[in-house]
Order: structure tokens, then C-alpha cells, then sequence
């Protein structure tokens, strides 16, 4: 593993890659804005109203959701001791678009402020409700990677033939917005949304950073990490807890974006060793940078129309799964 001081300067490396990211992305789209533009624009000008509405509501929400579907896999795979754990593989995301969906085509009369929150509440839900079950269930499967993907994909198949059905009983509208949430979407993106995220989303991570070492001794077993002061099932609960709170929140407001929870956990203990006060970080500075680029691209590269960002990151995902299946089975 790197040095910390070696290790905090790649961190600041990789933020100010994140800050580059964003600028570029704010700029790039189906209308070109660039800098020189928007300075002289006049404050009331549609150049501005774009960027400032439309713009950059979109890129602030692709970084956050990147950083919590990173953070969320890289707390799965320190928490069940396997690289292969992922938000979208366990069915944990179908079970937050599951609950999510429930909550768009079931008629709920709720005053405006509190509809706001509904789809967040049952996407949070949801996956906590997964998210226990696979815990659970984990602990049947040690030493048996491919059951515990096998419950997975059950997972999926069902909360998959729900929304079948609740597509099948939808009106247009909303089986329209049930099919660009189920490919995962950025479209969505408005400043009361962005708020909402922030109030989550920033909070849960820091708090997985609170528990970061204690993750590394829960790596020895539960036993050890007991032995050495850990209060193993009351961290397993807590951890769970803000788990949920990422991936739905994530998927109440993007749709299912899959794989990112895979990828970029694995890729940054590959560069910086098993300690997840350097893993976590990393992780979410990564995955915000990823999801920002894949989005960028899927606004860009059909312009004047836009690719759902889930397919791109399904793109990229699955050929490293693959990879990863491959090297697990060779023992390597």
C-alpha cells in the first residue's frame, strides 16, 4: 500500500481531476457553452438559464450519484470479504427500483413537499430490505461465491417481474418514465433534487469514512475483529443502514446504473491496497469522475439526443466482470 503522505497526494490529484471533469462537462453537450461565453453572457440570457438550470444541476447530480453507487460497493465488498459484491449483481438496486416503481404507479396524495421525498423514502427502503436479506443469506454461502450471485440474480428476476407487471398496468406516462428510470437517467436532474442528495448522500459517506478501520479489522473475520474491540453485528448494522441510504437514494434519482459499485472499488484497491481509509476516498472520488464522463458522453455522442447513461456504464461493467469471474476462477 502507498504511504499516506504518497496516498493524500493522489487523493488531491484525483479531485482536482474531478473539478476539471466538471468544468468540461458543464461545458459539453448538445449546445456548446463555453467559458468565455457564459462571462460575457448577460445574467437573463438563455445561454445562462441553460448552464445554470439545466446544465449544471446535471453534472453536480451524475458526481454525486457516481460517488454513492462507488462508496456503496466498496462498503459491500469490505462487508461481505468479496471483491465481486455489487450494489446491481445482489439485486439490491432492483430492490430500491422495485420499491421506487411501487411508489410511481401506486397513487399516493401527498402535499408537494413530502412527494419529493416519497420516491427516496421507498428506494431507501427497499434496498435495506435487500440489502439484510443478502446479509443474511451470506452467511449460508461462505466459501460459495457463486450461490450468493445465484440469490442475486433470483433477486433481480423477481423484483425484474414486478415491474413487468407494474409496467403492464401503467399509462403511458408513466410506463415511459418506468423505462428510462430502468436503463438509469440523469434527466431528472433540478436543484430541489441536488439538495436532497446532498443531505444524504454527503452524510452517509462521511459517515462509511467514520467506519473505515473498522472495516479493515472486520477483513480478519468477525471473530478477530470482535477479539480486537469491534462491536462486530452493531458496525454490521450501522453499515447496512447507510448502505440503504446511498444506493436509494442514488436509485430514486437515476434509475439503475449498474456496475460503477463494481468496477471502481476493485480498480482502487488494485492502486491503493486493501485500507479502506484510502479505498473509500479513492472510491468515491473515482466513481464521481466515472459516472460525470459516461454521462457527458451520453449526452454528446448522439446529440441532439441523449443515450441513457446506465447503458454506457453496462458497457464498460460487464466486460470487467467477466474479467473478474475469469481471474477469480484461476485462482489469481
Amino acid at each position: 500500500m502507498r504511504s499516506n503522505p504518497q496516498t493524500l497526494i493522489w487523493l488531491l490529484v484525483m479531485g482536482g481531476i474531478l473539478l476539471a471533469a466538471l468544468l468540461i462537462s458543464s461545458q459539453s453537450g448538445a449546445l456548446p457553452l463555453s467559458l468565455s461565453t457564459l462571462w460575457h453572457a448577460d445574467p437573463d440570457s438563455l445561454t445562462r438559464k441553460i448552464w445554470l438550470n439545466i446544465r449544471l444541476p446535471r453534472v453536480l447530480l451524475a458526481a454525486l450519484v457516481g460517488l454513492a453507487l462507488a462508496v456503496s460497493g466498496t462498503v459491500m465488498q469490505g462487508l461481505f470479504r468479496n471483491p465481486l459484491a455489487d450494489p446491481g449483481l445482489l439485486g439490491i438496486s432492483s430492490g430500491a427500483g422495485l420499491a421506487v416503481a411501487i411508489a410511481l404507479i401506486i397513487p399516493f396524495s401527498l402535499p408537494p413537499a413530502l412527494a419529493l421525498w416519497l420516491p427516496m423514502v421507498a428506494a431507501f427502503t427497499g434496498s435495506l430490505l435487500v440489502t439484510v436479506l443478502i446479509f443474511r443469506l451470506s452467511r449460508f454461502t461462505v466459501g460459495h461465491l457463486s450461490r450468493l450471485l445465484l440469490f442475486g440474480v433470483a433477486i433481480n428476476a423477481v423484483c425484474g417481474a414486478i415491474v413487468g407487471v407494474l409496467s403492464w398496468i401503467s399509462n403511458d406516462q408513466q410506463l415511459r418514465q418506468l423505462s428510462l428510470w430502468g436503463m438509469g437517467s440523469l434527466s431528472q436532474a433540478q436543484w430541489p433534487v441536488i439538495l436532497v442528495c446532498v443531505l444524504l448522500i454527503l452524510p452517509a459517506t462521511f459517515g462509511t469514512l467514520f467506519f473505515s478501520q473498522r472495516l479493515n479489522l472486520l477483513q480478519l473475520g468477525e471473530e478477530d475483529a470482535h477479539y480486537m474491540g469491534v462491536n462486530v453485528s452493531r458496525t454490521q448494522r450501522q453499515l447496512l443502514v447507510l448502505n440503504a441510504v446511498l444506493v436509494g437514494t442514488a436509485v430514486s434519482v437515476s434509475g439503475v446504473i449498474g456496475f460503477i459499485g463494481l468496477v471502481i472499488p476493485h480498480v482502487m484497491r488494485m492502486c491503493f491496497g486493501s485500507d479502506h481509509r484510502s479505498v473509500l476516498p479513492a472510491s468515491a472520488l473515482s466513481g464521481a469522475i466515472l459516472l460525470l464522463l459516461a454521462d457527458t458522453l451520453a449526452r454528446t455522442v448522439v446529440a441532439p439526443a441523449e443515450m441513457p447513461v446506465g447503458l454506457l456504464t453496462s458497457l464498460i461493467g460487464a466486460p470487467w466482470f467477466f474479467w473478474l469471474i475469469i481471474r477469480r476462477q484461476r485462482g489469481e
